[in-house]
C-alpha cells in the first residue's frame, strides 16, 4: 500500500521544480588521486548508477557531466598513473571543488598518496579551494575508516582550506548520496 501524499509534500515538489527551472547551479570539480583508487568507478555509479569490477585506467583525462537537483556537475576524471600527475594542477585551477579518491584498502598505496595530495595543494593557484578525501573500497576487509584516513593522510596539516572525508563504497553505493549532497551544496548559482 503506497503512503499518501500531504499538500505541503505537493507544494514542496512543484517549488522545487520552479526553482530548477529558473534558479539552474553549475559546478566543476576534479577528481584526482593515485590510479586503481576508483575515480573512473566513481564517476560510472554518479553518472549511471551502475558498477563495473573491471574499469580501464583512465589514459590523461576524461570529463563528464551530471545532472542532479537542479545542479549541473561537470566532473574531470584525471589519470592517477606517474606520468599525469603533473597535469593534475592544470585541472584543478578555478574549480569549485578537489576530490581526492584513495583506495582505503590498500594501507601501502596511502602514504603515497598523502604526499601526492600534498604536493598538489602546495601550489598557489589551488588555495581555498574546498577538499573532499573519499576513501573508496570500504566494503574490504581491512578499509580505514575516517578517523584513520585523516590520520594517515595526514589531513588537519591542511591550513586555509575546508576539507570534508567520506568513507564511501562505490561498489555498494555506500555514502554515494551523502558525496552528491556535499558537491551539490558547493555548487554556484
Amino acid at each position: 500500500m503506497q503512503a499518501q501524499r500531504t499538500w505541503g509534500q505537493y507544494f514542496k515538489g512543484w517549488l522545487d521544480w520552479l526553482r530548477s527551472l529558473f534558479f539552474k547551479r553549475e559546478m566543476e570539480l576534479s577528481l584526482v588521486g593515485l590510479n586503481k583508487g576508483g575515480k573512473s568507478t566513481l564517476v560510472q555509479v554518479l553518472t549511471t548508477g551502475t558498477f563495473t569490477e573491471d574499469m580501464i585506467p583512465t589514459v590523461g583525462f576524461n570529463m563528464r557531466k551530471l545532472t542532479k537537483g537542479g545542479v549541473t556537475i561537470k566532473m574531470w576524471d584525471l589519470g592517477g598513473q606517474q606520468r599525469f600527475r603533473s597535469l593534475w594542477e592544470r585541472y584543478c585551477r578555478g574549480v569549485q571543488a578537489i576530490v581526492f579518491v584513495v583506495d582505503s584498502a590498500d594501507a601501502d598505496s596511502v602514504p603515497s598518496a598523502a604526499r601526492e595530495l600534498h604536493s598538489l595543494l602546495e601550489k598557489p593557484s589551488l588555495k581555498g579551494i574546498p577538499l573532499l578525501v573519499l576513501g573508496n573500497k570500504n566494503d574490504l576487509p581491512g578499509a580505514m575508516g575516517v578517523p584513520q584516513l585523516t590520520a594517515a593522510m595526514n589531513l588537519r596539516a591542511l591550513p586555509d582550506r575546508e576539507v570534508a572525508v567520506y568513507s564511501i563504497s562505490c561498489k555498494n553505493h555506500s555514502n554515494i548520496d551523502r558525496t552528491l549532497e556535499w558537491l551539490t551544496k558547493h555548487a554556484k548559482s
